[in-house]
């Protein structure tokens, strides 16, 4: 059984804070700094180039992908890390639409992330010819999956509001008409249990700084199906993801497996906190984290509502069919979300008037969620949120 009073133990919790924001950016693992200065000085500081091979750094994006298959459901050896997520949502897209050659159509909805409808948009102009990125309804997927759909792109988790896509229902459904998947985990990796070889899923992507707490720029990641892997091919060549990188021969050969998914240079400082990050979920099941955030989650919904009644709940009603975020509607959303800031209190705003809460139990508990909750009371009650430093807009909001 996991100890949520152990794992909250594990992390870097600055005093005075009450700290909301994981679906955003995690906080540090107290491991990760020592992690990181041992592979600074014990690695690249005495072995220098030789670390590439006596430290292992070449070989760290498959161990990390496979440190990270049990937390998403997947069969070791399908799970490869590196690059951001922007490119491995493109990385994934375009190989996905290689395989339906016959098929013009990408799909997704208005909840997607923007940067993942960005990358579609940019592949579309790519290709050009008659090739389109067909937005729908988040309500509308299960309708719009036709025969001739190549691929249906979606985040699990809106990131707005953290409403989930039934990642099993869609997936039959695309299957069902000949489509294939990609599923961006980014809100979802980490927080619940994804069961991606379960459900069936062709590629997913996802990034490991939010739940899985690795740090601000820390590598993405990219689940290619166990079926698909040796047919799937990555329109992204890259030198790492050659079948033999240092015989830098002029024509590119494949590698075999997920090893050719890999584009660029490892980021060892990097993937030395991601490996430092994941240590904590050597002793955490997921499924135990995802029921003790509906736990948290309810509370704070419950206690909101008697204590904040003038905001609106954003997020689902139902625990199962919402993240590990709790999400409110507010008209003076921003200058709240900065009041609560400076009180202790952190989450973030995203426009143009959501106030997001991540529910993240490795290091939260029903103490900070009663005390946040009073805080945020006192801040509405007094209308102290309506200072002019509040309503300066930051650059990262």
């Amino acid at each position: 059984m996991t100890n949520f009073e152990h794992t909250r133990r594990q992390f870097v919790l600055p005093d005075g804070q009450l700290y909301f924001a994981g679906n955003s950016l995690g906080p540090a693992p107290k491991a990760a700094a020592k992690r990181v200065q041992q592979t600074i000085e014990a690695e690249w500081g005495s072995m220098v180039v030789k670390a590439w091979n006596t430290a292992g750094w070449m070989d760290q994006p498959d161990k990390l992908g496979n440190r990270l298959a049990p937390i998403v459901g997947a069969t070791p050896d399908t799970i490869t890390t590196g690059d951001t997520l922007s490119i491995k949502v493109f990385q994934a897209l375009s190989s996905a639409v290689s395989m339906r050659p016959e098929r013009r159509v990408i799909l997704s909805d208005s909840g997607n992330f923007p940067t993942d409808l960005y990358m579609a948009g940019g592949l579309v102009n790519l290709l050009q010819s008659d090739y389109e990125l067909r937005v729908v309804e988040p309500e509308g997927i299960m309708h719009a999956l036709s025969e001739n759909v190549a691929v249906v792109m979606l985040t699990q988790a809106d990131y707005r509001t953290g409403r989930l896509h039934s990642m099993k229902d869609i997936t039959q459904r695309a299957h069902e008409v000949g489509a294939l998947t990609v599923w961006d985990l980014a809100h979802t990796a980490g927080a619940i249990a994804t069961n991606l070889d379960t459900n069936k899923v062709d590629f997913a992507v996802g990034c490991t700084y939010k739940f899985l707490n690795a740090g601000p720029g820390s590598p993405a990641f990219i689940y290619v199906a166990p079926h698909l892997i040796d047919t799937a091919s990555s329109v992204l060549s890259g030198w790492l993801g050659h079948a033999r990188p240092f015989a830098f021969e002029p024509e590119y050969q494949a590698a075999a497996g997920i090893r050719h998914f890999r584009v660029g240079t490892p980021s060892v400082l990097a993937m030395a906190s991601l490996d430092a990050a994941l240590d904590v979920w050597d002793e955490v099941n997921i499924n135990e984290v995802h029921s003790r955030s509906i736990e948290l989650s309810e509370l704070f919904i419950v206690e909101m509502a008697k204590s904040c009644p003038s905001l609106t709940l954003a997020s689902p009603t139902d625990p199962y069919q919402r993240g590990s975020q709790v999400s409110f509607n507010c008209d003076y959303g921003y200058p709240l979300m900065q009041a609560l800031i400076a009180a202790g209190v952190v989450g973030d705003f995203r426009a143009p008037d959501i106030i997001r809460f991540g529910i993240t139990p490795l290091f939260l508990n029903e103490d900070d969620i009663l005390k946040a909750v009073g805080i945020m009371q006192n801040i509405v009650d007094s209308a102290s949120w309506d200072k002019p430093e509040f309503h300066a807009r930051k650059a990262v909001t």
